[in-house]
């Protein structure tokens, strides 16, 4: 049987200015407070969007539940 591979160390950085992060930092997965409040006021903004309608048709049943029955026929209650 092969030794168990080491995982090598992923670099991870700051989705707002590129900078490195660790996983322990206190702002993780930003560098800094700053770089929360960017992103959050992207999001705020909408500046993230979802890019494609949901065409599951599962999905889009559980969520006809979720918006008070809108897409129920004529005969349902």
């Amino acid at each position: 049987m092969a030794p168990a591979k080491k995982k090598s160390a992923k670099l991870l950085h700051c989705p707002t200015c590129g900078m490195i992060v660790q996983p322990k930092d206190e702002d993780f997965p930003f560098c800094s407070d700053r770089c929360r409040k960017i992103d959050l006021g992207k999001w705020a903004m909408g500046v993230y969007r979802i890019s494609s309608p949901v065409l599951d048709p599962e999905v889009l049943e559980d969520l006809g539940g979720l918006t008070g029955g809108r897409n129920k026929g004529p005969g349902d209650e």
